[in-house]
């Protein structure tokens, strides 16, 4: 960590500077062996309350950790020692929060700790899975290999990450905005009519009265309506945040038609990636079912990778153990043990791998293109209700004049 402070020489001079240590003790310890008397030392990366607060909105993305991955990986190529490679990473980083944490990376590594146990500290950056990968890489003395592995896997998972969202972008805008549209429609426009509609005395049509209906319960009640949304959000914020609640939304997730074959073959292809990945840098089996199950992102998968380590443990082979699950497709279970069979499972985890990142990209195309028209079809349609529910009546009073 770096440390700003104030001092006295022994001339009684005033000094001001910076120290880098790994705490705040061991940085006055090195002040005054220097002969310096300490009247001010603060943390330098601690900054002002604006800036913490801004820093929230600087967190660090996969993207960030697949370019420091790249770098890393460069200069240990290059033969750059551990501690160096950090400090001259951590100087050169534009964003703050990640700026801090590679500055106390660098720190722990000076102070003796491994590379794989000052990544842990920072679980919130790096997952579990990154870090079992750089320990595995400091075992077999392959670094450089093991953080372009992590960086081509980041790269994957970020590219196939990011077709999903933004494939949801466009179709979550157009319902906000036709949301929108409607609810000031029925708070502002159609009160307005339909007083006209009432003063005129004619006969207002059933379908013209839902609509006034409709409009009436919003503009009475629609502070209370909001009120109970916000605190119902709260509520299953709440509980999608506990095992249960994940559990249930996740299942919600693979029964939702359409979507519902985008997300299997998204985890399907998160599982055959990264269990690759790590039988390729070394790592044993059960420990890459144990990681991957945490990294998922799927409660369900999860519980079918950790009913699988189980399984192994007892004695049974990945592809026996996977095909007690009806999640799992038989193509995959069927590739696994030919994988098993001839002692070339990473090879074939690899090719699984690729197939579902190809089955998702395409998913997404084929839903994005079905989506476009079935929502401009089904916002037309509720815009022309919604407008010929009040034209109508209003034409006929004016024919009737």
């Amino acid at each position: 960590m770096l440390f700003n402070y104030k001092a006295l020489d022994e001339k009684g001079e005033e000094k001001a500077g910076s120290i880098e240590a790994l705490n705040i003790d061991i940085a006055i310890n090195s002040l005054q062996k220097r002969g310096l008397i300490i009247s001010q030392i603060k943390d330098a990366d601690g900054g002002s309350l604006f800036e913490r607060k801004f820093s929230f909105f600087s967190q660090v993305s996969n993207k960030d950790i697949v370019i420091l991955s790249r770098q890393i990986a460069t200069m240990f190529e290059a033969q750059v020692s551990a501690l160096r490679v950090f400090q001259l990473i951590g100087s050169q980083i534009q964003k703050p929060s990640l700026r801090k944490v590679i500055a106390e990376v660098a720190s722990d590594i000076q102070g003796g700790s491994s590379i794989s146990d000052a990544l842990y500290k920072h679980h919130r950056v790096f997952s579990d899975f990154y870090v079992n990968m750089v320990r595995s890489g400091e075992e077999s003395g392959k670094l450089d290999q093991t953080f372009l592995f992590l960086a081509d896997y980041l790269d994957r998972s970020y590219e196939i990450t990011s077709k999903v969202k933004n494939a949801l972008v466009y179709p979550i805008f157009i319902v906000f905005t036709f949301l929108a549209v409607m609810i000031l429609m029925f708070t502002a426009v159609i009160p307005k009519i339909s007083a006209i509609l009432v003063d005129s005395g004619q006969k207002i049509p059933s379908y013209t009265k839902v609509v006034m209906g409709i409009s009436n319960f919003l503009v009475n009640y629609g502070v209370f309506l909001l009120i109970l949304l916000v605190i119902s959000s709260f509520f299953f914020y709440r509980y999608g945040r506990t095992r249960e609640g994940r559990l249930a939304i996740d299942k919600f997730k693979l029964s939702i038609p359409l979507a519902n074959d985008l997300f299997r073959k998204l985890y399907l292809s998160r599982f055959s990636d990264n269990m690759n990945t790590m039988l390729t840098s070394g790592i044993s089996m059960l420990r890459g079912l144990e990681l991957t199950s945490k990294v998922i992102g799927n409660e369900v998968y999860r519980e079918i990778l950790e009913n699988s380590v189980e399984s192994v443990k007892g004695g049974s082979s990945l592809s026996d153990s996977l095909a007690r699950q009806s999640e799992i497709p038989g193509i995959l279970i069927q590739m696994i043990k030919i994988g098993e069979e001839t002692g070339q499972l990473g090879s074939i985890l690899k090719t699984l791998s690729n197939f579902y990142r190809r089955e998702v990209i395409n998913s997404v195309d084929t839903i994005v293109g079905l989506i476009e028209p079935i929502m401009i079809v089904t916002l037309g349609a509720g815009v022309g209700i919604l407008l010929s529910s009040v034209l109508i009546p209003i034409y006929n009073i004016s024919s009737a004049m």
